[in-house]
């Protein structure tokens, strides 16, 4: 795997046009799979009314349905703009092999898409969070996992 300019630019004018077509936010993302694209997406988070629907999401999602599977190993992403935490901790979870971004996250905040809330409190623990947390039924959910791990024809990933 190695960068390839031709994917970045992609990512690019994905996001130009799909901006100037009044789609959702400047944010354009490509999955490139042996030098070929996969999977393409755009913020589409106004358009379809889903605060998910970011251009990394949406470029692993289209990724995944076309290679019909869950791990885009073997893979790379390219974006427009350095991914949110949200979209950063899909793409590890997605097990792309490499990640190429244009600008950076200050360029992002300087445009409106201040995602520094974001970083500081995903790396704090639960109960110290600005957003209200509590911790509940835990053993009844342990016991769902309990089930899980001893699930003879689980699919793990």
């Amino acid at each position: 795997m190695s960068y390839s300019e031709t994917f970045l630019r992609e990512a690019i004018r994905l996001a130009r046009e799909k901006m100037e077509a009044d789609e959702g936010g400047p944010f354009g993302a490509v999955v490139v799979k042996d030098g070929k694209i996969v999977g393409r997406g755009w913020n589409r988070v106004t358009s379809a009314n889903d605060p998910t629907a970011h251009a990394e999401i949406e470029a692993i999602r289209e990724a995944c349905s076309n290679l019909g599977t869950f791990s885009l190993a073997g893979c790379e992403i390219y974006a427009s703009c350095e991914p949110c935490p949200m979209c950063l901790s899909a793409i590890y979870w997605a097990r792309l092999d490499a990640l190429y971004f244009a600008a950076g996250r200050e360029d992002a905040a300087d445009a409106g898409f201040d995602d520094a809330l974001l970083y500081e409190e995903v790396s704090k623990d639960w109960n110290i969070r600005t957003l209200e947390t509590g911790q509940h039924l835990a053993a009844e959910a342990q016991a769902v996992f309990k089930e899980w791990k001893n699930k003879p024809d689980r699919l793990g990933y």
